[in-house]
């Protein structure tokens, strides 16, 4: 019965429901600071049949908490660029906050829908879009100095990572571009100190000079991988999302949308370790409830 009842459920409104709910509980970012928001999509792959694709969905995730604040599904017939507007539109005010993005929706049309909201945004510029960027890589890199620079190390192997920026005064095609990005990930193998591999690629952002320092660009392009880590990651290993075989009606968007909000609640609390989190809340029946504020 339970089966049946989420597979009938209006999956968009639901979503919006869950958006709002986990949405009002996210902290506004500290004075002096810009909230940014990630955007990024997902495919439930054991949502495909003999005779249907499998379904995607696309959402936007608060880039410092990892909540999703917004989700909807992109049908067959369509693709996550003519999901852009619909998906932002379930969020409020948008004024000053940052928009991040992947290559696929470096599109005209979504920086002047964003400029109508009063949002910035950070778009990755890949092959998708070769001209500009063509442009892009002639621009005088080698005459750049860093404006930031950073390194870590983790699953066996250290990063280092640096960001050049130029302004944009002519040469870029791009509706509102007004500064040009470069990042640089050179990674190694820590059991291969001499062997490198390096990875470069190009951004534009409508963020000026005065309005974002190199550090916090930086720091926002970075974060926009949140979504991946925070959300997709764990719904794939921690919820096993990929083997679900939910396929009938709107069940898989339902079943994504209820993970989402289990997630967001969870962050909401301060919880890094989602997996053993929901063991912890497994074990009394009262746990949840509290968690969701029903006494």
């Amino acid at each position: 019965m339970i089966r049946r009842l989420l597979q009938a459920l209006d999956a968009d409104r639901l979503a919006v429901v869950i958006g709002a709910w986990l949405g009002a509980q996210v902290p506004a970012p500290p004075a002096g600071t810009r909230r940014a928001i990630a955007v990024d999509g997902k495919t439930l792959r054991g949502s495909r049949s003999s005779d249907t694709l499998a379904r995607h969905v696309f959402a936007a995730a608060d880039q410092a908490t990892g909540v999703v604040l917004a989700s909807t599904d992109v049908e067959g017939k369509t693709n996550e660029i003519t999901r852009f507007q619909p998906l932002l539109d379930q969020l409020g005010d948008l004024r000053d906050t940052v928009v991040t993005a992947d290559a696929l929706h470096c599109q005209r049309e979504h920086v002047a829908y964003l400029a109508e909201r009063g949002a910035h945004w950070i778009l990755t510029v890949k092959g998708n879009q070769p001209s500009l960027h063509a442009q892009l890589a002639c621009l005088p890199w080698r005459a750049v100095p860093d404006g930031a620079r950073d390194s870590d190390r983790g699953h066996g192997r250290r990063e280092i990572r640096t960001l050049k920026i130029l302004s944009i005064s002519t040469g870029i095609d791009f509706l509102n571009a007004a500064q040009a990005l470069q990042i640089r990930r050179r990674r190694r193998r820590l059991d291969q100190p001499k062997r490198f591999t390096t990875e470069t690629v190009y951004a534009i952002t409508d963020l000026l000079v005065h309005q974002a320092k190199p550090a916090q660009l930086a720091t926002w392009l970075r974060g926009h991988w949140s979504i991946e880590n925070k959300v997709h990651w764990v719904r794939d290993v921690t919820y096993d999302e990929d083997r679900s075989q939910i396929r009938t009606g709107t069940g898989p968007q339902v079943m994504a949308a209820l993970r989402n909000a289990a997630i967001g609640a969870l962050r909401l609390t301060g919880v890094t370790n989602i997996a053993a989190a929901n063991r912890h809340h497994a074990r009394d029946s009262n746990r949840p409830l509290a968690l969701l504020g029903i006494t």
